[in-house]
């Protein structure tokens, strides 16, 4: 049995009696001081120990080859028409996608850039438009030529309107007038405007009548467009609800439409059945025509991770465009890069590096437009982007995935039709942000470190200061001997 008197033997920390020691007021001074000074260093440390540091490193992308990236955007344009409005992606390696339609909305704005109705529903256009063979025969005119001053006159005199809006300069134009002539005539004599006038069909030289056309919306040429006297008159202009037509343009075809848009109206009353006349979502020669001049184009498209171009112009088949009076004039709301995070995800971020993704929209809310009547020359409008992917890993885990990038913009005269390109150039090097996980023992020491060491400096400090105190008082007695 082990005796109590051995085991004191070993005590580190022997008591001196009470009665053996002495309290003093330096001594509780000092005290005071490095028990403040304990606090205050433990409470540093408590903070460090709890704040969250990272270590931030620049490493290779190590995508894979089969990764594709996501771009999202929200684009207004004022004076680009919908029914033309078309989002192609290009890249260095060869891929080249038109008029992308399954990931892209388009909606047809006013001049607050405001949305007029439901989504605009383009269709899928055909490659190639069937015309007429060649013939150098002249065909007498069997249209009616409309100005501004007796368009209204004649689609409220008529129960069917179709329009042929041209230019004489456009090929596609040129290729058209003769079956459209010819179809006119044969339609005027099936259909005689005094005894039937159930249709007649009419053509507007955009050349000559600005307005009439930009009241109408037409950018494109040759555009057909059909009118209805039953429709109700729109406060813009007097501007009618109306269809655009995108079938053939041989005269077979135009006098077969013709004949379906008259079937439905009985001859005595010369009044259009509503119900029989709307327009079947199958049917995809006949789609409605956009309200307005504008056009928000909304979406996303994937896109390999190499350089490459995002283009929103007007595009079309069988359609000639006046590069003079296009503007590409745009505001953007959203344009950005990879997927959004998750609020989860988001929220970890923030924690982390709470400056982090403060440059993924650089472009958000800014606003390109130009005035085609200062210069004679069309604008395109470029965006220059280089896109930095940043890596996020808390704990050994990666937690977020975010894409920055830097914008430069610059207008561009040019004599081919305006565009606005993004053109976006991936950085092959990315940002790695690391959480440095910190050890529960290495604070435990560094407390201890802090007791120690403040307990130690102070016990020093006063042991010096109460030598000092006695080494003058004894001086002092020798001098009074």
């Amino acid at each position: 049995m082990v005796s109590t008197s051995k085991i004191k033997s070993v005590d580190f920390y022997r008591k001196i009696p009470r009665d053996l020691t002495e309290a003093s007021l330096s001594g509780a001074g000092l005290s005071l001081i490095a028990a403040f000074c304990m606090i205050l260093l433990f409470g540093m440390e408590l903070s460090n120990y709890l704040s969250v540091s990272t270590t931030t490193s620049v490493v290779v992308d190590e995508s894979a080859d089969g990764d594709f990236l996501r771009i999202d955007f929200n684009i207004s344009f004022p004076a680009l028409t919908c029914e033309f409005a078309s989002v192609d992606v290009s890249d260095v390696l060869g891929t080249n996608r038109l008029n992308i339609t399954k990931t892209v909305r388009k909606y047809s704005v006013d001049s607050n850039l405001l949305p007029t109705g439901s989504e605009f529903q383009s269709g899928a256009i055909a490659n190639a438009v069937k015309h007429d063979e060649e013939v150098n025969e002249e065909h007498a005119e069997g249209s009616v030529k409309l100005t501004g001053r007796n368009f209204d006159r004649v689609s409220h005199l008529y129960p069917i309107v179709v329009v042929n809006f041209y230019a004489p300069w456009c090929s596609w134009s040129n290729r058209l007038k003769p079956s459209w002539e010819k179809a006119a005539k044969i339609v005027r004599e099936r259909y005689d405007p005094e005894s039937d006038g159930r249709i007649i069909l009419g053509k507007v030289d955009c050349t000559e009548e600005v307005d009439l056309c930009k009241r109408n919306h037409i950018q494109g040429y040759p555009s057909i467009r059909i009118f209805r006297k039953g429709s109700d008159i729109r406060d813009d202009h007097g501007h009618h609800d109306h269809e655009s037509y995108y079938g053939d343009r041989d005269t077979d075809s135009l006098v077969k439409t013709m004949e379906e848009l008259v079937a439905p109206i009985a001859l005595e009353s010369q009044k259009v059945n509503s119900d029989s006349m709307s327009v079947d979502a199958a049917d995809g020669i006949k789609r409605p025509a956009p309200v307005t001049g504008g056009c928000r184009v909304e979406g996303f498209v994937r896109v390999k991770k190499v350089p490459g171009n995002l283009v929103v112009s007007a595009r079309s088949a069988a359609h000639s465009f006046d590069a003079s009076q296009m503007n590409m004039s745009h505001v953007i709301y959203r344009f950005s890069f990879g997927k959004m995070l998750t609020p989860k995800a988001a929220s970890d971020v923030k924690r982390l590096i709470p400056y982090l993704g403060q440059s993924f929209d650089k472009l958000r809310g800014n606003a390109y437009i130009t005035n085609p009547k200062e210069s004679s020359e069309n604008v395109t409008i470029e965006h220059y982007l280089q896109v930095v992917k940043t890596e996020v890993v808390a704990r050994s885990y990666k937690i977020a995935e975010d894409y920055e990038y830097t914008a430069h913009s610059s207008l561009v005269h040019s004599t081919s039709i305006p565009v606005a390109k993004f053109h976006f150039e991936p950085s092959p090097l990315q940002v790695l942000i690391t959480e440095d996980s910190k050890s529960f023992s290495h604070f435990l020491t560094n407390v201890c470190a802090i007791i120690g060491g403040v307990f130690t400096v102070a016990g020093i400090l006063d042991s010096i200061f109460h030598n000092t105190m006695r080494l003058v008082k004894k001086v002092e007695l020798g001098k009074n001997f």
